[in-house]
């Protein structure tokens, strides 16, 4: 017979009961936290962690070729290069070489140059241009702000080029890297007869260079 008037069970009080009792049984869990990592992040999205300062040389006065084999002499060279050029630039690089421009002191050099002027004009030939596009680089930003006179184009992949690195200063001066894999190269401040000799080597890859859809994505 079921006793309507008696006290009803209270299932959650039973489940809470069982719940709490088996909590006890369990050993005590020790968390020890795994500590601090380090995020590596690509070269061409990592932040500017130095402060860069160009070579002591002047553009158009000093002729003696100035050699390095550092990462350090190179960004020296090529920043006082970017920052004393009057009227054009020409880049001929494989890969934009991320840890010599993405930096914000050359695109800031890079900007005051095409701003100073309507007719400077800032010329860039690549032969990879995944690297850049991919992670991104200050001088594609630079291209997508200000494309009327910053240009960027893709080597033609029939054209027989050098695989070199060097950057052609109005007509006096130059910074080249014969070995792109490593930081050695040298750079002249004025010499005007080996200028001419790269900057025909340059238009005649110019010429025939092509529009690399994904670049062109980017700069859209």
């Amino acid at each position: 017979m079921n006793d309507e008037d008696g006290p009803a069970l209270n299932h959650n009080s039973s489940e809470e009961a069982v719940t709490q009792h088996n909590a006890e049984d369990l050993p005590a869990i020790e968390f020890e936290s795994p500590g601090r990592f380090s995020l590596h992040n690509s070269q061409c999205s990592t932040a500017d962690t130095t402060t860069l300062e160009p070579a002591p040389f002047s553009l158009g006065q000093d002729s003696q070729v100035q050699h390095f084999n550092s990462q350090q002499g190179a960004r020296a060279h090529a920043l006082a290069l970017l920052q004393q050029a009057q009227r054009s630039l020409c880049l001929y690089s494989v890969d934009l070489e991320p840890w010599l421009y993405h930096h914000s002191s050359m695109q800031a050099a890079c900007t005051e140059f095409l701003l100073a002027n309507p007719r400077n004009q800032l010329r860039i030939l690549l032969r990879d241009t995944n690297l850049a596009v991919k992670h991104g680089h200050r001088l594609l930003t630079l291209a997508r702000r200000l494309s009327s006179n910053c240009l960027i184009r893709k080597l033609h992949p029939d054209y027989p080029s050098e695989a070199l690195n060097f950057l052609l200063v109005d007509d006096c001066a130059l910074l080249l890297r014969p070995e792109p894999g490593q930081y050695a190269g040298y750079a002249c401040y004025q010499d005007p007869a080996n200028v001419r000799l790269r900057r025909a080597q340059f238009e005649q890859a110019w010429n025939t260079s092509i529009s690399d859809a994904d670049l062109r994505s980017f700069l859209l």
